[in-house]
């Protein structure tokens, strides 16, 4: 790739950064303080869109300063022809345009064969390096081969409800759960939320357009040219019926089937793909033997209420399942090791939380218990997977508040919005 217009991709990605507002400051930040002084190579992962490389600016701006670095996106489609043999002439160019610098941020550098080459004879040269991926499996599985452990991964997902209450600038504390306006204030963001989902660009501009824009990048661009997938309208349909049932057991041969594919296996795959991609996550069905765990159904929530709202088919029963995926993402920013459990009788635990070896936290997840069945229903299967793990706390999240069952002390019953804010 000639030189010239590698350096004129620089400046000009250079002046549309200085022109970028960085708004919510994300979570992750805290997280990535504590990487900055670690030699190691640090990856931003997660899908499109979701606010990887604004992460990155907020990191420079509160660590290194503007001029420290070099910063390059490879997700310019004037970078389509640039390949592994192109990073001696892109760090030339770097140093002639901004001096010799130690410091790298690269955005989406996955797109380029073999780049992990350039990453690992950079890195040992004791530069700091800061990379943005939208593909869990490529940045995972090279890096690990090439740096031998030498690399750590967060993940970012779209806007949690903490941060969607700062774009909004809504200020909450502790008493404002027990003030009428503050409280209802509350609770009609967190309507807002669930609606809207946590993508900071669809947020910013509330065009539908926006969200379907990125729905069709992620499946054409990060999952059917990436892994060549030949049969696009089946890929297709398998995604808008995974989208549409969030939250519900996956059955492969069903979607085999539906789809007419030819094997199970190549539903699997495609399901890697859409997870590799951060569209979907499947969910595994707990149990002691980890060999048992991997042959059990699978659950699969989506990485947006608001793009799975604007993409996939919708029932008049489904608002317990989007509420069940804002927990699961929730829970997914919380903690490591998250899964279902069915009990000895079949009864249905939304959520498992264990750390290390310890199970801590049984969860449901449910509209309403104003339903006596409804109430009797959620409480059993807590309890009768309580007794059968040795589990001696219960959680059960409501869409509103409501009262906990006095005869069952150890089970709690909160409010999503609040659960969410806690």
């Amino acid at each position: 790739m000639d030189k010239s217009v590698i350096g004129q991709i620089l400046l000009e990605q250079e002046k549309a950064r200085t022109t970028a507002a960085i708004v919510v400051e994300r979570e992750q930040l805290a997280t990535l303080d504590s990487l900055v002084p670690l030699p190691h190579v640090v990856i931003i992962s997660g899908v499109r869109r979701c606010g990887k490389s604004t992460l990155m600016r907020q990191i420079l701006k509160k660590h290194y300063g503007d001029d420290g670095v070099y910063d390059v996106d490879f997700e310019d489609e004037r970078f389509v022809n640039f390949t592994v043999d192109d990073f001696n002439t892109l760090y030339e160019t770097l140093i002639e345009l901004y001096g010799l610098k130690n410091l790298f941020f690269f955005d989406e550098i996955q797109n380029i064969e073999n780049w992990e080459l350039f990453i690992r004879r950079i890195h040992r040269e004791k530069n700091k390096v800061f990379i943005t991926g939208s593909n869990a499996s490529l940045l995972s599985s090279e890096l690990s081969t090439r740096l031998t452990g030498r690399h750590i991964v967060v993940e970012l997902l779209p806007f949690s409800f903490r941060e969607y209450l700062k774009f909004h600038q809504v200020a909450y504390n502790k008493q404002s759960f027990l003030m009428t306006q503050e409280k209802a204030l509350l609770k009609r963001s967190f309507n807002a939320y669930l609606e809207d989902g946590g993508m900071p660009e669809y947020l910013e501009h509330k065009n539908p357009l926006v969200l379907q824009n990125v729905y069709e990048n992620i499946l054409y661009k990060d999952v059917i040219v990436r892994y060549e997938v030949k049969d696009v309208k089946a890929i297709r349909e398998l995604t808008l019926d995974l989208l549409s049932n969030i939250g519900t057991p996956l059955s492969y041969t069903r979607l085999k089937n539906n789809l007419h594919l030819g094997s199970v296996n190549t539903v699997k795959n495609y399901i890697l793909y859409l997870e590799n991609a951060f569209l979907i996550f499947t969910l595994d069905r707990f149990s002691f033997s980890l060999s048992q765990q991997h042959l059990l159904q699978k659950k699969v929530y989506a990485i947006d209420t608001g793009l799975v709202k604007q993409i996939a088919f919708h029932f008049s029963k489904k608002q317990g399942r989007y509420l069940e995926n804002i927990v699961y993402l929730e829970l997914r920013r919380r903690y490591k090791d998250i899964f279902y459990y069915k009990t000895e009788d079949n009864l249905e635990v939304d959520f498992l939380v264990r750390e290390g070896s310890q199970i801590v936290l049984l969860i449901q997840v449910t509209e309403s218990l104003h339903d006596p069945k409804t109430r009797e229903r959620e409480y059993k299967a807590l309890l009768k997977a309580m007794k059968e793990l040795n589990v001696e706390r219960g959680l059960i999240l409501t869409e509103e508040e409501e009262p906990a069952d006095p005869a069952h002390a150890q089970i709690e019953v909160t409010a999503i919005y609040r659960w969410l804010l806690s």
